[in-house]
């Protein structure tokens, strides 16, 4: 660490620049590169900012909606008092639960 200070007090660099390496052929190939991916990554930017958050949000609107409707539909069974129908092959025990008639993970408020 001390080296690098000094050198660095020197003028010495510790990394190259495009202007002291012009003659350097990876360098300018890494130029040209950087120079060609601008527009592209405008382009993407773009398509980012218009196309990609709008649609987010109208996706996400419309999850809301569905949600929405989804818990008044549920709401309206709730106050409804919607009785399932009890079929003679369905809830068949030959002995009971150890703790209790219903399932473990019976909830009365969801289940019929």
């Amino acid at each position: 660490m001390a080296s690098r200070i000094a050198n660095a007090a020197k003028g010495i660099r510790f990394s190259s620049s495009v202007s002291a390496n012009a003659a350097n052929p990876w360098l300018a190939e890494r130029a040209a590169m950087k120079e060609h991916a601008g527009p592209a990554a405008e382009t993407w930017r773009k398509i980012s900012i218009y196309v990609a958050i709008p649609a987010i949000v109208a996706a996400s609107a419309n999850a809301y909606n569905l949600w929405a409707k989804h818990q008044a539909h549920l709401e309206h069974e709730r106050h409804e008092g919607h009785e399932a129908t009890k079929y003679p092959y369905m809830r068949l025990r030959s002995k009971a639960f150890p703790w209790g008639d219903d399932s473990l993970f019976f909830n009365p408020a969801v289940n019929m």
